[in-house]
């Protein structure tokens, strides 16, 4: 018998998840969507009956609940930008925004929109760099 290999499920960046499933977020850019309510988080992987959540930096799928007529009721991926919960970075020191944002990307990683309002997390510009080309404000 040949032994069974655990997989070994690496660990999250360490960001502490603020935005669930269902949760209603403002759209931070000019693509015409002004609120999104998060459907799902893109690579989640879970446990039984535990809701997926999202952090800062993470891809989910949004659908568009307030904004132009040929945009609501469908759905598409983006990218959180903001969160209200406190997170801590590796410095030690806590980062909290005022609202919970995003913005709507092409399936390819590629912003949808051409400017961003408000500022943007330090870990989505690491991770996005697309995003940090268009960003005005990086925290």
């Amino acid at each position: 018998m040949s032994k069974r290999i655990k997989r070994r499920v690496l660990p999250r960046r360490g960001l502490t998840t603020g935005l669930t499933t269902g949760s209603v977020i403002l759209c931070a850019d000019n693509t015409g969507a002004r609120r999104l309510k998060l459907v799902q988080v893109v690579g989640y992987k879970g446990r039984k009956r535990r809701l997926p959540s999202a952090a800062v930096g993470d891809m989910i799928v949004v659908s568009v609940r307030e904004g132009v007529p040929e945009m609501r009721k469908r759905l598409f991926n983006a990218v959180v930008i903001r969160q209200r919960k406190p997170y801590r970075r590796r410095d030690g020191t806590w980062i909290q925004f005022e609202d919970n944002a995003a913005i709507i990307i092409t399936p390819d990683g590629e912003p949808r929109g051409s400017n961003i309002k408000g500022p943007v997390a330090r870990e989505v510009t690491e991770r996005w760099p697309k995003i940090a080309s268009i960003a005005k404000t990086v925290v």
